[in-house]
């Protein structure tokens, strides 16, 4: 295989429910020398449009519809000529951010092909009804948004979320892959399926 995945990180505000939280949030850009998917347009345009280098770009994929994750997903559609994808599910984030602006939608199990690979789109709600992850699984790769980080699942604790909902979607959704599934998060550090999978019974027990 041939292609490769960049990683970008910007930083600025995630608002929801009337708080505003400072965030780092990363970005992943996959294909090869000639073509991309990006995986999340956050915060600032420039860092990403500079990592893509010129290639073309398939699709722009949000793993949700949280405003750090989708801020500057217009602008890139405009400036890279590539579709924006949401699962419908999210719809009513999208809007709270980008009211006049237009997104095509994505559903679960839909292939996305670049580079002469797929990404395969899980969805996985609970941090968002329409929260996914994107899997590559030519490379053992798990894109998975804020559904699940290193040290547990998404924040639930705000509108539109499930504790319940999440702990099914990873426990049925994710912790079924290989565990030498990498996982690659939308915040924070890189995890593995493996190493996480342990730990749910916990998860549970500690709640939202």
């Amino acid at each position: 295989m041939t292609f490769r995945i960049d990683h970008v990180v910007t930083s600025g505000k995630f608002e929801l429910d009337g708080g505003s939280w400072d965030v780092d949030n990363n970005i992943w850009i996959v294909g090869d020398e000639h073509e991309v998917v990006i995986i999340d347009a956050a915060h600032s345009a420039e860092p990403i449009v500079d990592a893509v280098a010129g290639r073309a770009v398939r699709a722009i994929v949000a793993t949700h519809g949280h405003n750090d994750h989708i801020t500057v997903a217009p602008e890139l559609s405009e400036r890279l000529d590539a579709p924006v994808l949401l699962h419908p599910g999210d719809d009513m984030l999208w809007r709270e951010t980008h009211p006049d602006a237009a997104h095509g939608d994505i559903e679960d199990q839909q292939r996305i092909p670049v580079a002469g690979t797929e990404l395969v789109l899980i969805n996985t709600p609970g941090h968002s009804p329409g929260s996914c992850c994107l899997y590559l699984p030519e490379a053992g790769v798990l894109f998975s948004g804020d559904t699940l980080f290193s040290g547990g699942p998404g924040a639930t604790g705000r509108s539109f979320s499930s504790f319940p909902t999440i702990i099914s979607s990873i426990r049925e959704r994710i912790f079924t892959l290989d565990p030498g599934t990498e996982v690659r998060t939308g915040h924070g550090d890189s995890t593995s399926v493996g190493e996480e999978a342990p730990h749910l019974e916990e998860w549970i027990a500690r709640g939202s």
